[in-house]
Formats: C-alpha cells, sequence, structure tokens
C-alpha cells in the first residue's frame, strides 16, 4: 500500500532537518492523542509523525514492515505506540484477533484458553453491534490486543531496520495487565497494596468471600485486570458483622432474556443488593481480576485524592491531582484535577509520590514514559505505586518547564536522540 509520507522523496523518507530521526506513530487518526502529538512536532520544528492508523493494521491492509522497509538508509526508526481505544471499529477488530477461532502469537498473552462464557468467534465479534459504554468481552479484547502486539513486534523485526520502540509491544502488554503489574512492582521492592489471596486465584464471589475470611480484609478494591478509565473498577466492603455490603463502581448491568450485559455506566452507582453485587463481582471475576486492600487516600477539603505521575526517560515531570468526593478518582468521571501541587503536598511527599513513579516505570526496561498512579495513605503519607498506564500523557492543562506532556516528549527525545 502506498503512504502519503511528509517530505517523501524517490520513495524513501526525508526527514524536515539533517539529523532527524523518522517517527512513527501506530494510533487512531482522528484522536485527541494523535492530534496533540503532532501539533506538538509541529510547535518544535518537527517533521509530523508518520501514523499508522490501527485499522488498518488489524485488517491488514497495512503492515508495518512494509512501511519500515520505504525508509531509506539505517538510520534508527522510532516508533510509539498510542492508545487503541475511543474506536469501535478497532475495539471489534481486537476482539475479532483475540477469538478462540483465530490463530495468533499468545506470546504476551498468560491467562491459557478462553471459556466460551467469555468468548466468541472471529466473525461474531466484527458483528457486535454499536452499543455506547458496553463493555464487550474484556478478556478477549486483551489477548486480541496481546496477539497485535506481538504481531507488530516480530514484524518490525523482520524489516530488519533499527526500531527504537517508545514503550516496546511487550512492555506495554505488561502495564495492560494489573496484575503482571502488580507482581512486576512487588518484585522490585516497590509499595504494593496487599493482596486477599494469591494473583489472579479469585474466580468468583464465592472465591471471593472464602479469601476475605481468610484474610481479614474486608475493604477491597476489585478491578478487571485489563480495564482503563475506571471501567471495572469496584471499591467493596462487607460488614463483618451484619454481612451487610456495599458497592461503588461504575459497572451498569442490563437483563436481556435471563442473561446480564454490562456496561460502563460513566456515573458511579451504589449497589446493596446482594444478588446484584455478586453478579457484577462473579462476571469480573470471570473476565480475570485483580484485587487487593482498599487504603484510604489522603484528603484535602473533604476530597480524596491520587497523584498520577508522568515520568519520561526516567524523570517525573507533569504532576496531575485527581480529587474526588468518592473513593474512585479517574478523571474520566469528571472528577476534579488540580495541578497546582505545591499548594496541596508538602515538599516531602511530592518527592515521595516522584520516587515511586519513577520506581516503577524502572521495573519495565523496555518503556521510556508512563503515566503512574501513585496513592498517598491518610494518617501515613507512606505512598503506593497502584497503576502504570502505558497512554497515560494525555492530561489536559498540565505543563512541566512551560511545556505540555507532548511537548514534553519530543523535546527530550530531541535531546537524547
Amino acid at each position: 500500500m502506498a503512504l502519503s509520507f511528509p517530505y517523501r522523496v524517490m520513495g524513501s523518507y526525508s526527514a524536515k532537518s539533517d539529523g532527524e530521526i523518522p517517527f512513527l506513530l501506530i494510533g487512531n487518526p482522528a484522536n485527541k492523542r494523535t492530534m496533540g502529538l503532532q501539533a506538538a512536532r509541529s510547535k518544535l520544528g518537527l517533521a509530523p509523525a508518520v501514523v499508522l492508523p490501527y485499522e488498518q493494521l488489524l485488517s491488514r491492509s497495512l503492515y508495518i514492515e512494509d512501511v519500515l522497509q520505504q525508509f531509506a538508509g539505517d538510520e534508527p526508526i522510532i516508533v510509539r505506540l498510542d492508545a487503541p481505544g475511543e474506536d469501535q471499529a478497532v475495539e471489534r477488530e481486537l476482539i475479532a484477533w483475540g477469538a478462540p477461532d483465530r490463530s495468533g502469537d499468545d506470546v504476551f498473552w498468560s491467562a491459557g484458553s478462553l471459556p466460551g462464557s467469555i468468548s466468541i468467534p472471529a466473525a461474531d465479534a466484527l458483528a457486535l453491534p454499536q452499543q455506547h459504554g458496553r463493555i464487550y468481552f474484556p478478556a478477549q479484547w486483551y489477548r486480541g490486543y496481546c496477539r497485535f502486539l506481538a504481531a507488530m513486534q516480530r514484524e518490525a523485526g523482520a524489516s530488519r531496520k533499527a526500531v527504537r520502540w517508545v514503550n516496546s509491544p511487550g512492555s506495554i502488554a505488561s502495564m495492560f495487565d494489573k496484575r503482571s503489574c502488580w507482581q512486576l512492582l512487588s518484585r522490585q521492592g516497590l509499595r504494593v497494596p496487599a493482596l486477599p489471596a494469591p494473583v489472579g486465584t479469585i474466580r468468583s464471589y464465592d472465591q471471593l468471600q472464602a479469601a476475605i475470611s481468610a484474610s481479614g480484609m474486608r475493604r477491597l478494591f476489585i478491578k478487571l485486570a485489563c480495564g482503563s478509565g475506571a471501567s471495572g473498577v469496584i471499591a467493596y466492603q462487607i460488614n463483618p458483622s451484619t454481612g451487610a455490603e456495599l458497592a461503588i463502581t461504575t459497572i451498569g448491568v442490563e437483563e436481556h432474556a435471563g442473561s446480564s450485559s454490562f456496561y460502563n455506566a460513566g456515573l458511579l452507582r451504589r449497589y446493596r443488593e446482594h444478588s446484584d453485587i455478586r453478579t457484577i463481582i462473579d462476571w469480573v471475576c470471570r473476565e480475570g481480576a485483580h484485587i487487593e486492600r482498599w487504603i484510604e487516600k489522603d484528603s484535602f477539603e473533604s476530597k480524596s485524592f491520587d497523584v498520577r505521575q508522568l515520568v519520561v526517560d526516567g524523570e517525573a515531570c507533569h504532576t496531575v491531582l485527581r480529587l474526588s468526593i468518592t473513593p474512585i478518582t479517574n478523571l474520566h468521571l469528571r472528577n476534579e484535577r488540580r495541578m497546582d501541587v505545591d499548594g496541596l503536598l508538602s515538599a516531602e511527599v511530592k518527592q515521595s509520590v516522584k520516587q515511586a513513579a519513577e520506581a516503577a516505570l524502572r521495573a519495565f526496561p523496555g518503556s521510556r514514559t508512563a503515566g503512574v498512579d501513585v496513592l498517598v495513605q491518610r494518617g501515613s503519607g507512606l505512598t503506593y505505586a497502584i497503576d502504570i498506564n502505558p497512554f497515560g500523557d494525555l492530561l489536559y492543562g498540565a505543563e512541566y518547564e512551560g511545556m505540555n506532556t507532548y511537548e514534553w516528549q519530543m523535546r527530550k527525545l530531541l535531546r537524547k536522540e
């Protein structure tokens, strides 16, 4: 397939200025992330990134190996994988890639076969109706993304070009799996929330209750292992005396012909009925859950908060506080964001947050950038790395040394390369 490269000359890529390294971006062309990065490159006088659309790579109308081979010479080529979200056609392709009836490289997938209760054939995945907020087959989606990442790594290697990944495909696959993240951070000696049972062993509501009884942990965060943006997150607690339960979550449930479908409501809901809570937790556990102790976050003006700390090339840079009147602080829920960190955190806590975030990224040596969510425990001031997002740099309004997140990353890229 012919590509419209910027500054393309005689079938090869010609950089805008001497010594500029070619930059490929795997993303969704109309996405705000893509536009933000392109705007930053333009501001710094860099040639536009060559955008490889997820949809074309997934449909196999475009191959990264072919694209890389169109670059002349032996100069290195930087490849950035950006978020595949916010595009329903891409979502369905990824679910299809993860289907049991489709082969693929599962080098980054460690969960084994997918039961029929949480998977569908590839043809059915491509025909899924468009329903806003519906959470379709998250485990199968993640398996499909793992296979896609493996394909990109294999095909880039086959091109025999010197490829420098911003974040390697393997590190992105690991960051997307909260179970894998917890294990990596724990092995590196970072402070992480304790678990009521070994990683990945709780597969149902009943097994959760057994783990609660054995561990004594009665307040827990239950998360889809491969979820993002608060999708599939449950803040759960049970009263040891009365057995009364409370589940705070964005998960909504609809019943159709005796079966349940699940969607991201976009707003937090409070469930108190045992049957509703069992239904939701059973579904999350079937799809793959990461379950950890609920650590109470520090607060400011009666709002709990945690910190999204961007780390680029080992250095903590842009910092955003996420504040909420609820236990769940994700910005997708229209929670408050604050950039005036100096007025909210002591110098000691700020330093601790940055050190925790930088140490977290070091656990993924194939990655140059990530947004690390750091929890500051109420009362103790201890910091916990609770989530790592390889695409966690979309931080509106955040600046560091006068630059937004994309400008800073492109500037660091220039300095390093």
